[in-house]
């Protein structure tokens, strides 16, 4: 027995050194996923038109989780959902139980929403969006509490999974993705595509990062790229083109976890849209350009691993007063239904609030890769901007940890639209933000790096 142990610490040495790490330098890896979807009837989020809660389900809604830890023993756990977006209060009650549960610190936990616009309400999210029924109220509060179970159990499993494994990245392309603020009408996009007479900003990088057992096979394979789930908007559940491609990956690599990160895709839309047949087209496009980085040269990223995470208070601009919201909630959805959403707000503080507790998010995993997360809807402009102040081996992720605006850039801002402002409605924030948003968003990004790149 003794002698086959130590054939196989040689060959465990041999199998990690051929990478590039010796055996006591290795990463160890676990990946878990759960089946999220709701029961039905209940109804669904991202679109304010809806009218009544949806019956049937086109496809299933995944929570998936990939826990990582270097040869010093830090660890970190990164959960992804096929999800429009979490609340604060649901971000800090899954960490406070990972934190307890598995001693992990605040900054080493990651909760990705895909923002699929097909799944369920979730309780806190665009609240502001709906008026609920009680039966709905109830069905969506239950949902609540099981997600926060579901979080809590799949970081929990891929903590338990641990194995020797191999980390690698790189960078693949897509460009289905189109700046939806600047080409209107929609139907002359694959035109306009054709002619490479598209307007206005994209990112269309797509980041990989490669999770491999000492064996070699593919464990997890993390997919990002800055584009809305919006490819239908009909009355089934559906993990739109990010749960297509997710699916299509897994399908091609048995045994693999495929994750999905968006991107800063707040106003970044698949077109053209409409049905199911571009959701099965967007998601084969993003699993060939993910395969495309995994049969390419990916760069192998030594087992080392620094976190930072922290919240900053991000300023609102000019606040109504309580007679402009009063002289509002006579008016249709969506500033009737808003007014009186701020009312009632405004009756149980007190007041408004003039600032939100922003959330920010930074992962060094190596001496190459710098993965930053950011909340909210975050505007292209972003992550164009950071990739370059920051350098090219920066991902930058947003619809992270708490999804409770869009994140208009200046320029954005200035415009206004629904990205600059419009936006607050359904998701009940009390006015735009200030000019400040996006220094103050740029400099918690550049401090954060700063943290852990030390």
């Amino acid at each position: 027995m003794v002698r086959y142990r130590l054939l196989a610490a040689i060959i465990l040495t041999i199998t990690f050194t051929g990478f590039g790490f010796a055996a006591e330098e290795q990463w160890h890896a676990g990946v878990a996923k759960v089946n999220i979807s709701p029961e039905l009837p209940i109804w669904l989020s991202g679109y304010g038109f809806r009218d009544h809660p949806a019956k049937s389900k086109h496809d299933d809604l995944w929570a998936k989780a990939l826990a990582l830890e270097d040869a010093a023993g830090h660890r970190v756990v990164l959960v992804t959902m096929d999800l429009v977006g979490i609340p604060r209060e649901i971000s800090q009650d899954v960490c406070r139980q990972v934190e307890k549960r598995y001693k992990l610190p605040r900054s080493a936990i990651a909760l990705c929403t895909s923002h699929t616009h097909s799944g369920p309400v979730v309780r806190g999210n665009l609240m502001a969006m709906y008026s609920l029924d009680a039966d709905q109220s109830r069905r969506v509060k239950a949902y609540r509490t099981k997600l926060v179970e579901w979080l809590v159990q799949v970081a929990g499993e891929a903590l338990d999974k641990l194995e020797p494994a191999q980390v690698s990245w790189g960078k693949g392309h897509a460009d289905f993705a189109v700046n939806r603020r600047n080409n209107k009408p929609e139907r002359k996009v694959p035109e306009l595509r054709k002619e490479h007479k598209l307007a206005g900003p994209v990112d269309h990088e797509l980041p990989v990062l490669a999770v491999r057992g000492a064996d070699g096979k593919l464990l997890a394979i993390v997919g990002g790229y800055a584009c809305h789930a919006t490819t239908v908007s009909t009355y089934f559940i559906s993990a739109d083109w990010p749960g297509a491609g997710q699916n299509e990956l897994e399908r091609r690599h048995p045994g693999a976890v495929a994750m999905f990160v968006n991107g800063c895709g707040g106003d970044q839309n698949p077109l053209p849209r409409g049905n199911f047949t571009f959701v099965k087209e967007y998601g084969a496009d993003f699993a060939d350009s993910v395969d495309a980085v995994l049969n390419g040269n990916m760069e192998k990223v030594a087992p080392t691993l620094k976190t930072a995470y922290e919240e900053i208070d991000l300023k609102f601009g000019k606040l109504p007063t309580r007679a402009e919201l009063t002289a509002l909630t006579t008016k249709k959805p969506p500033q009737g239904r808003w007014s009186k959403y701020m009312l009632a707000e405004w009756d149980h503080d007190g007041k408004l609030p003039s600032t939100y507790p922003y959330p920010g998010e930074a992962w060094q995993l190596g001496d190459n890769l710098t993965w930053i997360f950011l909340g909210g809807e975050v505007v292209v402009d972003y992550s164009l901007r950071l990739k370059k102040e920051l350098g090219p081996d920066t991902w930058v992720s947003s619809y992270s940890n708490d999804v409770m605006a869009y994140i208009p850039s200046r320029r954005v801002l200035t415009e206004g639209g629904y990205e600059g402002g419009l936006a607050r409605y359904p998701y009940g924030l009390p006015a735009p933000w200030d000019a400040s948003v996006e220094e103050d968003v740029v400099n918690l990004s550049h401090k954060l790096a700063a943290a852990v790149r030390k």
